[in-house]
């Protein structure tokens, strides 16, 4: 296996926005230099890797080294409760060729000789921007060593004008993408279910300026819990590492690895560092679904009507949906009578009344998807503000399924509901059978799957697991066989996973048809999230913008008011529409989303732009750095045809400035703002600036005369 991820990296691509011209596997150099530091260099970037784990990373661009951190730390362990250092003299260093690049170990001693480190860098043409490594600590003692936490691949960033994506799954509705100020601290916990319930996310920190940018993750394609702490202290310098708490005892010999680890030294902002990260995986294996046509239409979601809709009140949405050629609709939250059994509501689908909502919808041409929420289970006791919990069946009939805390209590997910544990077959065979009711028995098209974040650790004895770690790694299983199992039934079935306001899990990744901006705070987290997913999934991948009244919300004391209207938004960044309207309805309760008549021919103006220009299948191109760009700029490729769209930080935003257009092949170019039906200027592309004007957005197609 080592051999063949070595190959495939070695025939690998590194790309950013486009295929970039391969590195010649000679143009990767190492050497050992004074007291055991190796130096890494390639046409990109250099290296400095030094015995205590440090590494000082620089871009190299035409013969200049600029360097993209502030200064490298060295590793950290903790064993036996108290801090270990190793020695700043290696034992010894080897330097070696790999196939397409280099590497080195380098072996030290602690400084009681009882435990060894174990370090291997590695540096590849395909990946020249990107040294890996790993860290090994091995008990050298006669006695056990108790191995409490190992903090690697610790650096210091410069916190002045820098900006970050940080891909922990923490807390709903927090930015991913911050600005670095004096006083920001936070832990980036990935993997396991934390105690709110989110959970997961991406391995990954990254931190860029005007000059160049650092980013430090890892490359295991499972959910691994660690976490990536930053703070920024007075001093104006940022602390960010990958901690891990392996907590286990390490007899004579025995070993703990950390998983492998990469330093990105690069230019563009965290776009270009997802990029590299998502390119790393797939030369590992790592291999994103190829979504069906179907994931570009556009949708309508009837959580417009809350927890309680009704079969009338879906079905009557139709013709407007016909109107406005929306061709999904889903069935939100609340349609079941309890989580984890996944019945209809006695109260508001009785009897056969979903299933015929659902033939209804295709008699008219509409494709129909299921809200559900997999691995959940009710347990009576703890409630949600929809209903008051009961004991679900599942959990009542199957109680040895439940993932248990370490005192043998079931460990609660998101929602606060028991887990039924991923690992175990027959909890993998459930949910085969309840995706094949979804899809074959009631005829629905595909799955809105919402509120997914991770799982906990399962410490139920009865699973036999050999660690708690493997319900956390099994949950992408569950949504393999979800995916699998809806396309074998329907090969043009549409599966949406949101992790609600947090980046997504790794592991369940690679198991969806449409990715979604998961509940986005405002405007500038559906483009935000639009770019992730563009850089992750690849430039022409359908992520879903959510409901367009989520880009404008406040939150009153009783409940959400959504009423945004900015399609701009999804539409200038390559995204798929989508929208939860209520009509016809004079209900206060839904006051804020209901279809009025200015709404409606505004509604009307926007899916039709969507449906004539389908940028969505456009190639995104990331052309515009964000945080340092004014105004915000996106670009999307299609047909030949470059498609511009400019934006305010606020959606009531007013610019008047210059806009100096990036990427135009030679030539001169009409200007035409496709929104309001206007040309804009004529620019050549050897000098692409115009004036402009505008307020909160600007959207128009570069068109050759």
């Amino acid at each position: 296996m080592r051999v063949a991820i070595l190959l495939l990296l070695a025939a690998a691509l590194f790309t950013s926005c486009r295929t970039a011209p391969p590195t010649p596997p000679n143009s990767i150099r190492a050497y050992a230099g004074p007291d055991g530091l190796v130096v890494f260099e390639s046409p990109t970037a250099r290296f400095e890797a030094a015995p205590t784990g440090a590494i000082a990373a620089a871009l190299d661009q035409s013969g200049h080294s600029t360097p993209v951190d502030a200064g490298p730390l060295p590793d950290q362990v903790t064993v036996d409760g108290a801090q270990v250092t190793f020695s700043a003299q290696p034992e010894s260093v080897r330097v070696y060729d790999v196939a397409g690049g280099k590497a080195a170990e380098v072996r030290t001693l602690s400084a009681d000789g009882r435990l060894e480190c174990r370090r291997v860098f590695e540096l590849y043409a395909a990946f020249p921007g990107m040294l890996m490594s790993t860290a090994s600590f091995v008990n050298h003692s006669a006695a056990p060593l108790a191995l409490q936490t190992a903090v690697t691949n610790a650096h210091r960033v410069p916190a002045a004008d820098t900006w970050s994506f940080l891909g922990a799954s923490e807390k709903w509705g927090q930015d991913d993408v911050v600005h670095l100020q004096p006083g920001l601290k936070r832990a980036n916990r990935v993997g396991a279910s934390l105690a709110d319930g989110n959970g997961g996310g991406l391995p990954v920190a990254a931190f860029w300026t005007r000059h160049g940018g650092l980013a430090i993750g890892h490359l295991d394609q499972r959910p691994l819990t660690l976490s990536m702490p930053l703070e920024v202290g007075a001093s104006g310098d940022a602390r960010v590492s990958l901690d891990y708490a392996p907590n286990v005892t390490l007899r004579n010999a025995e070993s703990y690895s950390t998983p492998r680890q990469f330093t990105l030294a690069y230019s563009g902002d965290y776009y270009d560092a997802l990029r590299a990260y998502s390119n790393a995986l797939r030369h590992d294996g790592w291999t994103p679904a190829k979504p069906p046509d179907e994931a570009y239409s556009p949708t309508w979601c009837g959580w417009g009507y809350l927890a309680n809709v009704t079969p009338s009140q879906m079905l009557g949405i139709i013709p407007k949906l016909k109107q406005y050629h929306i061709h999904w609709a889903t069935l939100d939250d609340r349609w079941f009578d309890a989580y984890g059994d996944w019945n209809p509501r006695p109260d508001t689908f009785p009897g056969n009344k979903l299933r015929d909502m659902v033939a209804q919808y295709h008699q008219n041409g509409i494709k129909v998807q299921l809200w559900w929420l997999p691995l959940g289970a009710e347990l009576h006791g703890p409630k949600d503000d929809s209903h008051a919990y009961v004991d679900s069946n599942v959990a009542r009939t199957h109680p040895d399924w439940l993932v248990l805390d370490p005192q043998g209590k079931p460990a609660l997910m998101t929602r606060e509901l028991a887990t039924l544990c991923p690992a175990l077959p027959e909890v993998q065979q459930y949910y085969k059978q309840l995706t094949t009711r979804f899809i074959r028995d009631w005829d629905f098209d595909g799955h809105k799957l919402d509120n997914i974040f991770s799982v906990p650790p399962c410490y139920n004895p009865k699973h036999h697991h050999r660690s708690p770690q493997d319900s956390v790694n099994a949950m992408a299983d569950v949504y393999k066989i979800i995916w699998e199992t809806s396309r074998a039934l329907k090969p043009d079935s549409v599966t949406q996973t949101c992790p609600c306001g947090t980046p997504p899990n790794i592991a369940w990744l690679p198991y969806l048809d449409q990715a979604v901006t998961a509940d986005p705070v405002g405007s500038i987290q559906v483009r935000r999230r639009i770019k992730m997913y563009k850089a992750l999934l690849g430039d022409s991948a359908p992520v879903y913008g959510d409901h367009v009244e989520l880009t404008e919300l406040e939150q009153r004391k009783d409940r959400e008011i959504d009423f945004g209207r900015d399609f701009a938004s999804t539409v200038g960044l390559g995204g798929v529409v989508g929208t939860k309207f209520v009509w016809p309805q004079t209900d206060a309760l839904y006051s804020d989303v209901v279809l009025t008549r200015e709404k409606d021919r505004q509604w009307q103006h926007w899916f039709e732009i969507y449906g004539s220009k389908m940028l969505s299948r456009g190639e995104f191109r990331n052309l515009y750095l964000t945080g340092f760009d004014s105004p915000e700029g996106y670009v999307i490729e299609k047909d030949g045809v470059m498609n511009y769209a400019f934006f305010t930080p606020g959606p009531h935003g007013h610019f008047d400035g210059n806009i100096t257009l990036r990427g135009l092949a030679p030539g001169r170019y009409r200007l035409h703002d496709y929104v309001n039906g206007r040309d804009l200027a004529t620019v050549d592309a050897s000098q692409p600036t115009f004036p402009a004007s505008f307020d909160g957005s600007l959207l128009f197609e570069a068109l050759r005369q």
